[in-house]
């Protein structure tokens, strides 16, 4: 709505500076980004029913940023991790709206693809979601052993091997808790 959205428009007013810049730095980037996003938007308001498609869409977003690396070895192992992240990212997040899209009629690809209940996925398609996460989540594995990443090593370490696990098992089982100023970032924003 228009007060809900009021804020939104504000601060995209103060970053619109930092965007114009960054526009220029980077154009062709710009304009990829801009073409993913049209491409995840049509995808949304056509209700497309496939989750690989929509979380494709994001993955391939996410994995074109891996242009500001140099040709080479590297950019492609970042190309692999990346693209898997964005794919792991949008479905862990439409797995957890799952509630709430049911209850406001929201898009997302899993309530259009699996049959839920209290918007809640059944014992089969949650193990089937929960197999697609992991798969990416080894990829990514994979592609991070083949390249150095010097002191961000073991940072991306662990957020590969032990931070997504513990996330997506927290969302699928239903355990998983956002950080207070999240949460109350978004109860205000539902009472304005």
């Amino acid at each position: 709505g228009f007060w809900g959205g009021l804020k939104y428009r504000f601060f995209s007013l103060l970053l619109r500076k930092a965007y114009k810049k960054a526009q220029e730095t980077c154009p062709e980037m710009d304009k990829m980004i801009q073409v993913r996003l049209d491409r995840l938007s049509v995808l949304e308001r056509e209700k497309c029913p496939v989750p690989d498609e929509a979380a494709d869409a994001f993955a391939l977003l996410l994995r074109e940023t891996a242009a500001m690396q140099p040709e080479g070895a590297k950019r492609r192992v970042l190309e692999e991790m990346l693209y898997h992240l964005g794919r792991w990212i949008y479905l862990v997040d439409a797995l957890d709206d799952l509630k709430e899209d049911s209850k406001s009629g929201s898009y997302n690809p899993l309530l259009l693809r699996y049959k839920t209940k209290n918007g809640e996925l059944q014992p089969e398609d949650k193990a089937r979601v929960a197999a697609s996460l992991d798969a990416s989540v080894r990829t990514m594995a994979a592609a991070f052993e083949l390249a150095d990443f010097g002191c961000w090593t073991g940072i991306i370490e662990s957020v590969v091997y032990e931070g997504l696990y513990a996330v997506g098992g927290a969302v699928l089982q239903g355990t998983y808790q956002k950080s207070k100023r999240y949460t109350e970032r978004q109860r205000k924003g539902r009472t304005q």
